[in-house]
């Protein structure tokens, strides 16, 4: 598990994060969300333990982190800048993470390499940024962690390649009960894969909570009329993003999401589909409900 309790990270005058608190759970994934600059990367470097905090504590499993090298040998950081040393090859690389984490497994770094296509034997800065991302990630991968931070791991990467890495985070993630932090400027790239997702702007985390529970109590509706509709049929279901066009309606349903279908099958409409709010549909409502500006952040 991961606690970041009410943690300050200054440098110099220069305040990066403020009292900001969250916790990642055994067996889960949290999405850490933000634009560039907002303090994502300070966050994940205090939790890793590479940045001392000036307030507030960093626990991993109980422990704090930092000068923890027992815990450290069980966590792994993937920065967003990557760096290999010139004419280093992923072999060479596995040798070296080799002496730093007891539990490195060259079966998984043979296995995952081979998943992603790529040759062990060749200079990494040979590769392109993508394939650098995903040298890191098998690397990453094969130290068999117990905590994984991820920034802006997806950045570089095909479609393919991005979802063969998500369906490889929650697959690892589900068998080996771990917990994972991944940070991200795109709310599409963490879309079903997060059980917690966190909204970081200025310093703070402003929004925080499993997806289920930010979702709870909302249903997005897309209906088909046989004939014209107005705002005035939908005045007795209480609703937001009320959309019409033409014979087409959608809208965001509150309260419960049964009470919500039977009121608008009540509708006789031809056509009715209840539809998955998008990461960022949530935040954008749960934002508007706490008073903040959603088009500073997704503007």
């Amino acid at each position: 598990m991961i606690e970041a309790v009410s943690v300050t990270k200054k440098f110099g005058d220069f305040t990066a994060i403020e009292n900001l608190s969250l916790t990642v759970p055994k067996g889960s994934i949290y999405g850490l969300v933000g634009y560039n600059g907002a303090g994502k990367t300070t966050l994940l470097k205090t939790v890793a333990g590479v940045y001392r905090p000036e307030g507030g504590k960093v626990l991993i499993d109980g422990e704090p982190v930092f000068e923890n090298e027992k815990k450290k040998q069980r966590l792994f950081y993937v920065p967003d800048d990557i760096y290999f040393k010139p004419y280093t090859t992923m072999r060479k690389m596995a040798a070296f993470y080799k002496g730093y984490y007891p539990n490195f497994s060259y079966d998984t770094f043979e296995k995952v390499t081979s998943l992603f296509g790529l040759d062990p034997t060749k200079r990494i800065n040979g590769f392109s940024k993508g394939m650098q991302r995903q040298a890191e990630v098998v690397l990453a991968m094969s130290t068999m962690p117990d905590t994984l931070l991820l920034d802006e791991s997806f950045d570089g990467l095909d479609p393919q390649k991005r979802t063969v890495v998500k369906e490889l985070l929650y697959d690892y993630m589900r068998q080996k009960d771990v917990a994972i932090l991944i940070s991200s400027h795109n709310l599409h790239e963490l879309q079903d894969l997060c059980d917690y997702v966190g909204l970081i702007n200025g310093k703070r985390i402003v929004l925080n909570g499993s997806v289920k529970d930010l979702s709870k109590g909302k249903a997005k509706y897309r209906l088909v009329f046989d004939r014209p509709v107005t705002e005035q049929d939908f005045l007795s279901i209480p609703h937001k993003r009320l959309n019409i066009d033409g014979s087409i309606v959608t809208l965001m349903a509150l309260g419960q999401p049964e009470d919500a279908y039977a009121r608008l099958k009540e509708m006789s409409p031809l056509l009715i589909e209840e539809t998955v709010l998008t990461l960022e549909e949530i935040f954008l409502d749960e934002m508007e409900a706490e008073g903040h500006e959603a088009k500073k952040i997704f503007g």
